[in-house]
């Protein structure tokens, strides 16, 4: 096995000062690169998920590591060339494409904006599991093709890794390295089970609001009735259909038998890619390390192109609007409505679009295939960003000082947009009521009052503030892992606990057990004594 690059003796503490720290850190670097790399095999998502995940291959290469990506046969994001990781593709499977996100999208937009009947709200429920189901079938055919092939098997063996690195969204991963016999490390914000603290964090309903219910962490009596039920929800969602498919796995192809759960509390280390600036305050476990925003890195030099567009907006300014990974085209009708609230503004537009041009286009809005969002987010001239409530896009908006309008659109987009406009950084337009007046409007709202920005740099400020930059503090601990071959004494063995120890229920019973015992044992002993009393006195008279 490959030696890991990184120094092995003691940390210096970061209490002195972040010169200090970030001097530290130059010289393990330094250090590093006269090592070795590991061997790292990485198991991530699709969309916006690659796009974070490739911030660390990347990384990872540059450190010097040989990283292996598993891929799709059709796979959508993660390309099956690149200079930087060699892929692993497994041949006939299927993976997401645009067709599959697409069909959801139209479906959510429909239901949104008022164009289904009074059951759209079950529908598009069980669209959704539908659409999890599917995408977690996929990833077991996956699964199912490689342990089924021996020469596969092999050659994953041959490699002979030093870690994991997946995204539990889909839990490939996590049978992989059992497979393999392997640590693992996750890039995590979700789970095969829902919200990653859930997993192995204690997360009391009456503060923790689940993904879905749009509710704070300071929740009234009915908002808290709504957050148990979206609870409930999401259990039914992800035991009844998401876990039995993996599990069903786990049966089949490990011997002794293991609980999937189990094996996805399992991991050593939990990169969850929020901090507590963004994401509101809450237990934690000491294998969970916060590393939101590791993907963000100030703005570089524009295009000449963008840079003259961006300048010929004078004192007025310039919007940045993309919808993300998936979401580049949206229907006709609604496209016009955004062109033309972007028409009647004195800034310039630059909006992410591949669909048909809208009618109501005006001369203000440039319409882009792709654009360098960080770079533009960073530029001085920007005052806005229109974004769905992805984490990747909020975090770059956040970084930079960005206020945000927000149109979300499915999944955990609005719950994302929540925590920011709490903090008064953000206003949120849902697709219920977005028209060229509303979005005018909002527009000129968070542009004309100074909170917006002041909250957003502040945010931004508190974001910055920390002794070690997220992308390192990231890459630290996967190479910890590496060179002590996992990070158990970090790892709770809470999750091994069945449900009534966890909760002590057993304790409490056998507690009311024993006081139930022994206040009988006393009323039983002075109804006697007092019976025997009784019956003496009888006798005396």
């Amino acid at each position: 096995m490959h030696a890991v690059p990184l120094y092995q003796g003691k940390m210096t503490p970061f209490s002195k000062n972040k010169v200090s720290a970030s001097l530290w850190i130059t010289i393990v670097i330094c250090f590093v690169s006269l090592c070795d790399g590991g061997k790292v095999l990485v198991v991530p998502l699709e969309g916006s998920h690659w796009v974070n995940m490739e911030v660390l291959v990347k990384a990872l290469h540059g450190r010097g590591h040989n990283v292996d990506v598993i891929r799709t046969y059709n796979s959508w994001f993660v390309k099956e060339n690149s200079t930087y990781y060699s892929s692993i593709t497994i041949p006939n499977t299927k993976g997401m494409d645009e067709e599959f996100v697409g069909d959801m999208l139209n479906k959510v937009i429909d239901y949104e904006r008022g164009k289904s009947n009074w059951l759209s709200a079950v529908w598009l429920y069980l669209d959704t599991i539908h659409v999890i189901y599917k995408s977690n079938e996929m990833m077991c055919q996956l699964l199912t093709n490689i342990f089924e092939s021996e020469e596969i098997l092999k050659t994953l063996k041959e490699k002979q890794y030093d870690l994991v690195l997946t995204d539990p969204v889909w839990g490939a991963g996590i049978l992989l390295a059992h497979k393999l016999k392997l640590p693992m490390v996750y890039n995590v914000r979700w789970s095969a089970t829902g919200e990653g603290h859930s997993d192995i964090a204690p997360s009391p309903l009456s503060y923790i609001p689940i993904t879905g219910s749009r509710n704070t962490d300071k929740m009234n009596f009915f908002q808290r009735v709504k957050n148990v039920y979206f609870y409930f929800l999401m259990h039914i969602l992800y035991t009844h259909f998401n876990m039995p498919q993996y599990q069903a796995l786990c049966d089949k192809y490990f011997d002794p038998p293991v609980s999937f759960y189990e094996l996805l509390q399992g991991a050593d280390i939990w990169l969850m890619r929020v901090d507590f600036v963004f994401e509101f305050p809450r237990p934690t476990m000491p294998n969970i390390i916060y590393v939101g925003g590791f993907h963000c890195k100030p703005a570089k030099t524009l295009p000449r192109d963008l840079e003259v567009f961006m300048q010929s907006s004078g004192e007025h300014g310039v919007i940045i609007m993309s919808l993300g990974s998936f979401i580049s085209v949206l229907p006709d009708d609604l496209t016009a409505e955004i062109a033309a609230a972007f028409a009647t503004l004195p800034q310039k537009v630059i909006w992410r679009y591949t669909g048909k041009r809208p009618s109501t286009l005006g001369n203000n809005t440039l319409l882009v295939d792709w654009m360098p969002q960080n770079d533009l987010l960073g530029h001085p001239k920007t005052k806005v960003f229109i974004a769905h409530g992805g984490t990747n896009g909020l975090q770059e908006a956040l970084y930079h000082g960005i206020p945000v309008i927000g149109i979300p659109l499915f999944f955990d987009q609005y719950d994302n947009l929540v925590r920011l406009q709490v903090r008064g950084g953000a206003k949120i337009v849902t697709l219920t009521t977005l028209d060229k007046y509303t979005l005018h409007t909002a527009i000129q709202e968070v542009i004309s009052e100074p909170s917006y920005r002041l909250s957003m740099q502040r945010l931004s400020h508190l974001h910055r503030d920390t002794p070690v930059k997220p992308l390192d503090s990231a890459l630290f601990w996967i190479e910890f892992v590496m060179r002590h071959k996992g990070a158990a004494h970090l790892r709770s063995e809470s999750y091994k606990l069945p449900w009534y120890s966890y909760y002590s229920v057993d304790v409490a019973v056998t507690l009311l057990a024993v006081v139930l015992v022994i206040t009988l044992s006393i009323f039983f002993t002075v109804k006697y004594l007092c019976v025997k009393c009784c019956s003496r006195k009888r006798k005396t008279e």
